[in-house]
């Protein structure tokens, strides 16, 4: 509702109010972080004036010393956290102050439980920024003017955290964003400055603009000093020699540019030097996967420097589509200082950046899985779906990929994928030529597929694959260490190069034995099923199951079909061959089976019956059940 033509009262996005409470009393453990957050933002804030800087100085307005100050008032319970960074307008201010413009917020909000701990757990993967100021304080005023304004284009922002914020026009001299604190009656011992001053060394040193406060005398507290000395370092860490940086430092600098609450799970640090190419690279995989992974509008790629100077946020050219987890910070001398977005695209340096830094990503990923398995585990049970898009996007390093990635398979039978390529090659019969894998909606469909049957019989490995992702991949990795990848719901099933010669010989005998006995049954169901099936024919590769459907060898298969259909694709009908298994009772009972009509029930049985084992739909399936209702009461 508005006040006057230069105040308004304007209530709070529905995410905002529901995150702001949550905030509030979830994160009682941990309740510091709030300084480390207004200062990233004002850290932030500076970048994005020294970038749009470039471009126009007089944005600088007389004043190009960046800067972060934090002082506090005991008397008047307050504390400001304030940067000469490159301010906010009203419309900005409502749209950064008011709203949630973060893709995944729904489903982030839908995690929550409502159990404080868990939620505090959810809350520090998504990030609160901003709003972590309420968690010490009872009011928040902000203060900002954009740089390039005039004075009276300042705007006040004021909010108790309630559910609504007034907002106004101000008067500000400077630019830049003041973020002013009225401190709870409960928290007052944040008024203090080693308490201040300790929190920035924990969280903020990394930062590489000088966080300044006023020289603190203890014996004239009551004074307020007029002159400011720098608490931090204010050196860009990166450019330090890795063996001055401890792991506390780089954990922090990894939550300062992701605004992930939790520690990377590993990071790699590099430099290179050399006629082409100089650069320094600072490269971390989160430790969980963020809510808006699998979002379109997912934020991704690095932070850009340039001879130290802040270009840009999010450069997605440095990384494939299959590495957007990756966080960290390129800074290289090998590009102008005045690099736009546009200009990133055909710049001849960035596909040689590009091809070192998914080498360097590459390499850290190897090195974990050699050295440590478990924690290589971690990684793939949140990133492994996102990798499996790289064979398909990244042709060059498709053998390297390949080595990276993880399955589960009918020697470990559980749904967990820990298998590599290179296991499953190693524990391969001496004869084997061949990696066979099997697709389904699911692990349990997977390993009950009727498929696998001879395949457990002779003691030979499968891949499981039920990740809906698995289709693509294996249609972009035909083969691994020079063994082919091979369906083992396509085509016919030969092992004639596992089993022995008079195994060979028994089987063939077998086979032909059933061919003639069951000639007339092939063609009476072939009749039956007319064109709902490409052929029918015996079996080799049931042993428990009566019947199966198959894909022919080039063929699409029928979860592939089933995945873009879902996806709204136009799918040719492709139809399945039909095969039964000549040494199973119900196969037997439907040879011998004299009545037509109960002979047209068995065949449409256990053809349905064969489609729901592949995880396929029956057109009416009232009918199917009416037929088994029959079947059973059948004398």
């Amino acid at each position: 509702m508005s006040v006057n033509a230069r105040q308004e009262t304007l209530n709070f996005q529905a995410e905002v109010k529901q995150l702001l409470h949550l905030v509030v009393h979830s994160l009682y453990s941990n309740k510091e972080i709030f300084l480390r957050e207004l200062i990233s933002n004002a850290s932030d804030a500076s970048d994005k004036l020294r970038f749009e800087a470039l471009s126009d100085p007089a944005l600088y307005e007389k004043d190009s010393e960046l800067k972060i100050q934090v002082s506090f008032d005991e008397k008047a319970g307050t504390i400001t956290v304030s940067d000469n960074g490159i301010g906010m307008n009203r419309d900005e201010v409502i749209a950064n102050l008011g709203t949630i413009a973060k893709s995944g917020t729904r489903e982030f909000l839908a995690n929550l439980t409502g159990d404080q701990k868990k939620d505090a757990h959810l809350i520090g993967q998504f990030g609160v920024g901003f709003y972590s100021a309420f968690i010490v304080a009872d009011k928040v005023t902000v203060i900002t003017r954009r740089a390039g304004l005039t004075p009276e284009h300042g705007v006040q922002w004021e909010s108790n955290g309630a559910g609504e914020y007034t907002i106004s026009n101000v008067e500000k001299k400077s630019r830049g964003t003041d973020v002013i604190l009225h401190v709870k009656p409960d928290q007052k011992d944040f008024l203090n400055d080693w308490r201040l001053r300790s929190i920035i060394m924990k969280y903020s040193d990394h930062i590489n603009i000088p966080i300044m406060m006023p020289k603190y005398d203890p014996d004239k507290k009551e004074e307020k000093s007029s002159e400011w000395e720098k608490v931090n370092r204010a050196v860009a860490l990166w450019t330090l020699p890795k063996n001055t940086i401890k792991d506390e430092q780089y954990k922090e600098l990894y939550k300062h540019i992701s605004h992930d609450f939790e520690d990377p799970l590993l990071w790699s640090h590099n430099q290179a030097e050399g006629s082409n190419l100089d650069y320094i690279s600072l490269l971390y995989i989160p430790s969980h996967a963020p809510f808006d992974l699998w979002q379109r509008e997912h934020q991704r790629g690095l932070k850009l420097y340039v001879q130290r100077v802040f270009i840009m946020d999010q450069v997605e050219q440095f990384l494939p589509f299959y590495l957007r987890f990756v966080r960290g910070i390129v800074d290289t001398t090998a590009l102008p200082l005045n690099i736009s977005r546009e200009i990133l695209q055909d710049n001849p340096v960035i596909p040689k950046l590009r091809a070192a830094l998914i080498k360097r990503t590459l390499d850290m990923l190897e090195k974990l899985a050699k050295d440590d398995a478990q924690k290589y585990q971690t990684f793939w049970n949140q990133f492994g779906t996102v990798m499996k898009e790289g064979p398909a996007e990244d042709f060059v390093n498709r053998e390297r990929l390949a080595k990276l990635l993880r399955f589960a398979t009918t020697a470990t039978n559980m749904p967990e994928q820990t298998v590599s390529l290179e296991d499953y090659v190693k524990r391969m019969k001496p004869e084997q030529k061949k990696i066979y894998f099997i697709t389904a909606d699911s692990f349990n469909a997977a390993k009950s597929s009727p498929h696998l049957e001879i395949f457990r019989k002779n003691n030979i490995e499968v891949l499981l694959l039920s990740d809906r992702i698995d289709e693509w991949l294996v249609g972009h990795l035909p083969e691994f260490a020079g063994k082919p990848l091979h369906s083992i719901a396509k085509g016919d099933v030969d092992l004639n190069d596992i089993e022995s010669k008079k195994d060979q010989e028994e089987q063939k005998q077998k086979e032909e034995k059933f061919k003639t006995e069951f000639d007339a049954v092939i063609k009476q169901v072939k009749t039956i099923l007319g064109d709902k099936v490409k052929d029918v024919r015996l079996s080799h590769r049931l042993t428990l199951s009566p019947s199966c459907l198959v894909a022919d060898e080039n063929d699409m298969g029928a979860q592939l079909q089933r995945l873009l259909k879902a996806a709204g694709q136009a799918v040719a009908e492709v139809k399945p061959i039909f095969e039964l298994n000549p040494e199973h009772d119900l196969v037997k009972k439907l040879q011998l089976e004299k009545d037509q009509n109960q002979f047209q029930e068995w065949t449409y049985l256990l053809f349905e019956q064969a489609l729901l084992a592949e995880g396929g739909q029956l057109q009416d399936p009232a009918a199917f059940v009416q037929r088994v209702n029959r079947l059973l009461l059948e004398k």
